[in-house]
């Protein structure tokens, strides 16, 4: 795959080096030619560190955006059609984070790196990209 994008989880773990990381989430980082990251992971992780919900994060917060660059990941701002994707998805899921970050997948045809099953729900949405874990 050329163009990837990853869930928050993903990137994070990619970060700090965490064994949760499947082999083909590697792999698809690995072999892509651009990573993607949502600026919407950026929210996600200050939002669960402020509520104390991801406090191994808390150390690297104020240098996301340099670590994205360092890594060789390019940020991705929240288009219009990703944010009324989000809203108008015929999908269960409630979860704010994921219901932006699949939309952008969808919008911006990106294979979406994440361990959560959830995003398999999406499998029948027109031009769901998929999910690499």
């Amino acid at each position: 795959m050329k163009h990837i994008l990853l869930d928050t989880h993903a990137w994070a773990w990619a970060m700090t080096g965490d064994t949760r990381l499947s082999t083909a989430a590697i792999a698809a980082m690995k072999q892509a030619e651009v990573v993607f990251i949502s600026a919407v992971s950026l929210f996600e992780i200050g939002q669960k560190v402020r509520l104390g919900k991801w406090p191994e994060m808390q150390p690297l917060l104020h240098r996301l955006i340099a670590l994205a660059e360092e890594q060789g990941g390019r940020l991705i701002e929240l288009s219009p059609q990703a944010g009324l994707l989000a809203a108008t998805l015929e999908w269960t899921h409630r979860d704010p984070f994921d219901r932006l970050i699949g939309a952008t997948a969808i919008t911006r045809s990106l294979p979406l790196v994440s361990a959560d099953p959830a995003f398999d729900d999406l499998a029948n949405t027109p031009k769901w990209p998929g999910r690499i874990w």
